[in-house]
């Protein structure tokens, strides 16, 4: 009794007062109505004609009074967006074979005039009949939200939310599958592949699942909406309802230790070593060597003491400034490219995400430079992402015979500066390499 006593509470609540006095007054006066309508073909039949034209006009007036004064203002107060929902509809294989059983009980009810089979085939037509409405209040109502982690990185599973809420007051809902729906024009990749099933949604909550998703290239992923699928209670009839919920995700070039990004990690700390010399010279603490250190650092007192290889670090060693410069010019963007040369920019891409983030684990100073996006010198954790959202959406460009970033590069002599390029060796003018680390996509393997 507790149960009942709280969710009328809960109704009345939320109720619409003014809509409850509309539709109690709008039943009542039909009913008066159709009263007067009753004595009105009483009267006739009587054959008093003027009483029963007096009863039959004041049934009209009031039947009127409603339609024009109390209609209205119920179906402003009604909220009719759950009728105007796009419904799919599909029979299953099941229902089929259900249609064919009460075709052959129909035939067989009208061949014999039995009138138990006309009760069994009023029963199977009701219960199909059943399954449709069920199925529609089952999807009515709910609401669908999708929240993406704020950093998507290529190649790496990560874990989004899916939730329903379900807005019915009093009804719940069973059996909904979420699937992706993606326009036949859209060049973006899907983004929800597999269905999510919800096996009970109570009213007026929400029920939320971890969906894990893999996303295999950088990029742009989009799903242009959704859709909601139950089959309940039956399975006879599949129904579905489309949601408009456009739902993008940026997804970052992967910024795992690459083999390319090892085989190029030794030659960019020579280079910095190499170009910051003099630095950082107040001794921190003694470590174990490993092969990305500078031999100049290795401590051979302590190295004679220990009997293995110790590399001195100083209390300023990551407080090195780099300039990270992305060149995207490449024959990839070329009509006549090929795969080699599409691959090959792709892992420059992924090679200019990992050294970035290298970077930023070190806690250096980072500046990057590219076409169209520009980050001035600050520490790796502020400029990072930035640069990571540049690399994920940006595409090959035409070789520029102008060499506009090139040039700008060579007026700055006074940075260290890490170019990775998908250029040939020759386009790279020969100031540059003074001050620099260049990373060719030819020679990444």
């Amino acid at each position: 009794m507790a149960p009942l006593t709280s969710t009328l509470y809960a109704l009345l609540s939320k109720a619409d007062r003014p809509a409850i006095r509309a539709f109690f007054l709008s039943i009542t006066a039909l009913t008066v109505a159709l009263v007067l309508a009753l004595y009105s073909g009483a009267a006739a039949q009587l054959g008093n004609v003027a009483l029963a034209s007096a009863s039959a006009l004041i049934a009209l007036l009031v039947a009127a009074w409603v339609a024009v004064t109390l209609v209205p203002v119920l179906a402003k107060r009604t909220a009719l967006r759950w009728i105007g929902y796009r419904m799919e509809y599909r029979v299953t294989l099941e229902g089929w074979i259900y249609i064919t059983g009460i075709v052959l009980v129909a035939l067989a009810a009208l061949n014999t005039g039995n009138n138990l089979l006309f009760l069994i085939l009023a029963s199977l037509i009701a219960s199909i009949l059943m399954s449709g409405i069920l199925s529609s209040i089952t999807l009515a109502g709910v609401e669908m939200r999708l929240q993406l982690p704020e950093h998507i990185f290529a190649g790496e599973p990560v874990r989004a939310s899916l939730e329903l809420k379900n807005e019915k007051l009093t009804l719940p809902s069973f059996s909904l599958r979420v699937e992706g729906v993606s326009k036949k024009d859209s060049s973006a990749p899907a983004m929800l592949e597999t269905p999510i099933y919800f096996p009970y949604l109570p009213r007026q909550e929400a029920v939320s699942q971890t969906v894990p998703l893999l996303f295999p290239k950088r990029g742009v992923y989009r799903q242009d909406a959704f859709r909601i699928v139950t089959r309940f209670p039956f399975g006879f009839l599949q129904k579905a309802r489309r949601l408009d919920l456009a739902t993008e995700a940026l997804v970052y070039p992967s910024v795992e230790a690459s083999p390319e990004f090892l085989e190029v990690l030794p030659g960019i700390q020579g280079a910095m070593d190499s170009l910051t010399k003099g630095r950082g010279q107040d001794l921190y603490s003694l470590r174990d060597y490993v092969p990305t250190d500078s031999a100049r650092h290795v401590h051979w007192k302590a190295t004679a003491r220990f009997g293995s290889l110790m590399v001195r670090e100083f209390a300023r060693e990551d407080d090195c400034s780099v300039l990270l410069v992305f060149d995207p010019y490449s024959l990839a963007a070329l009509p006549t490219s090929s795969r080699d040369e599409k691959d090959r920019f792709e892992r420059s891409v992924s090679l200019c995400a990992a050294i970035a983030w290298s970077f930023h684990e070190r806690s250096a100073l980072l500046e990057f430079r590219g076409v169209g996006a520009e980050a001035p010198l600050a520490p790796a954790s502020d400029n990072v992402f930035f640069i990571l959202r540049h690399l994920a959406g940006i595409q090959p460009l035409a070789p520029d015979p102008r060499a506009t970033l090139l040039s700008e590069l060579a007026a700055d002599p006074e940075s260290f500066k890490i170019l990775v390029t998908s250029q040939p060796r020759g386009s790279v003018p020969a100031s540059i390499w003074n001050s620099s680390y260049v990373v060719f996509s030819e020679d990444l393997s």
